[in-house]
């Protein structure tokens, strides 16, 4: 099924050491082991595992008071039911062929794990943003789940499958495209290199499309958090609260609660380096309350803390647990015993450039936590009614991130010479993106069955 040996993050040394020409070289050679056609096909196995039941174990440890929540927004939509369903695409994906060469994974790669954010230096740019599944893992598992969404978006926008298919193979084409040419760049060019909204908006092919994205950038740029917490905070005895919003935003009922909120940010503030630290301090803690975010993350135990300086300025912290990423099981125990760590190390490793309050702590209970802020001008772009002219567009910009992505990690020189100038590899991967789309169909139907008989409960709410 996958070409041998496979080549690790930290096992990959003597082969980065090669000349480009030998490693493209190497890379062309896996075409014999596994030819870029095999990459079509998805036929799932006879003993393939029941995807309820894949669904129900990764609910293990969960809120189970949030589990009805986590499964009624993946029964709105097919599109929705991928999102919360990584742990059950990762099951399929180790049963695919790859050839050996693996990248920090984001593990969780859909059309909505993409979009905009603020560096440090307060430059709006595109890039990943969901890294609670990443891990080292082949590269073609994140480019194959990608292209799925891409399919199953179109679909949920009424878009035909040669809409789709054509937006799947210009999303692999930008990817193929764009790894040969980091291929050809130093490892400091590809760190420095980004993606900024300022480059997407100057690319823009007429004024609409111009227009569109400035609109976009400006939308970004007023998602701070000075627009957010009057409108989830309060004043109660002369202390900021954080309003309960129940069943999404509450305080739990849980003793000691802000005692533990507080312990845990002391440990928390230990991962920061010194400088960040000092920032760190000079915000006081005022509140800290439990937000439902995701839909695959719907039941684990994210928090948000309520800051504010001297002078009242706030700051809003995200607490996110995190468990073992869902590729693990498929490739190799993570090298951080802290699971925070890793989505933070990971984060660093692929985006651009990161949040400057990323760190972790574990907390009392031995569950592990990562942190960054809730809201920093961070935006995903609307999918809902998106044209097919839009979606090749957005999924082009995909495809050329995560390609970048994988650049910094992997050897994207051996990725590049298999997958060739031509477009072999987009046709195969747009076969397999109609084939994957169908079994999300077919998966999110046994969902809906499962409500319709009482084997799982869910909690349909408001939009």
């Amino acid at each position: 099924m996958n070409a041998q040996p496979q080549t690790s993050l930290r096992g990959a040394s003597q082969a980065q050491f090669r000349t480009r020409e030998e490693r493209i070289a190497i890379g062309k050679s896996l075409r014999q082991q596994i030819p870029r056609e095999r990459h079509a096909v998805w036929r799932p196995h006879s003993d393939r595992r029941d995807p309820i039941a894949v669904l129900e174990d990764s609910n293990h440890d969960r809120l189970s008071e949030l589990i009805p929540i986590r499964y009624g927004r993946m029964l709105r939509s097919p599109f929705a039911f991928l999102r919360g369903s990584a742990a059950l695409m990762a099951y399929d994906l180790a049963t695919t062929p790859n050839i050996g060469v693996q990248v920090q994974a984001c593990g969780d790669c859909h059309l909505l794990n993409f979009g905009l954010f603020a560096t440090p230096e307060r430059n709006l740019v595109f890039d990943l943003n969901d890294f609670d599944e990443s891990h080292p893992a082949p590269w073609e598992w994140d480019l194959k789940r990608l292209v799925t969404s891409v399919v199953v978006a179109g679909r949920e926008n009424q878009l035909d499958d040669e809409a789709s298919v054509a937006a799947v193979r210009d999303c692999v084409r930008s990817y193929r495209q764009h790894l040969r040419e980091y291929s050809h760049m130093s490892p400091l060019e590809v760190w420095y290199n980004c993606l900024d909204m300022e480059s997407i908006i100057a690319m823009a092919p007429d004024a609409k499309a111009k227009e569109h994205r400035e609109a976009l950038a400006r939308k970004a740029r007023g998602r701070v958090i000075d627009n957010l917490f009057p409108r989830i905070v309060t004043s109660v005895g002369g202390r900021h609260r954080i309003l309960d919003q129940p069943p999404v935003l509450f305080h739990p009922a849980v003793e000691d609660f802000e005692a533990l909120v507080r312990e845990g940010l002391e440990d928390y503030r230990q991962t920061l380096s010194d400088e960040r630290r000092v920032l760190f301090d000079r915000y006081r803690f005022e509140d800290a309350a439990l937000k439902v975010v995701g839909i695959g993350s719907v039941g684990t135990r994210c928090l948000i803390g309520l800051f504010f300086s001297e002078d009242n300025h706030p700051l809003i912290l995200q607490v996110k647990e995190v468990r073992s990423s869902v590729l693990e099981p498929y490739t190799e125990a993570s090298h951080y015993d802290n699971q925070g760590q890793r989505v933070v190390m990971g984060q660093r490793l692929t985006q651009s450039s990161s949040d400057i309050f990323l760190g972790w702590v574990r907390g009392r209970h031995g569950r592990d936590f990562y942190v960054r802020q809730l809201r920093d001008m961070k935006m995903s772009f609307p999918l809902e009614g998106i044209s097919a002219v839009e979606l090749s567009r957005y999924s082009e910009y995909c495809g050329w991130t995560l390609a970048r992505a994988h650049a910094k990690s992997g050897d994207g020189a051996r990725i590049s010479g298999y997958l060739g100038k031509g477009g072999k590899f987009d046709r195969a991967l747009a076969q397999f993106a109609l084939a994957y789309a169908d079994q999300t169909a077919r998966d999110h139907a046994a969902l809906v069955a499962a409500v319709s008989t009482g084997r799982v409960e869910a909690l349909l709410e408001e939009d």
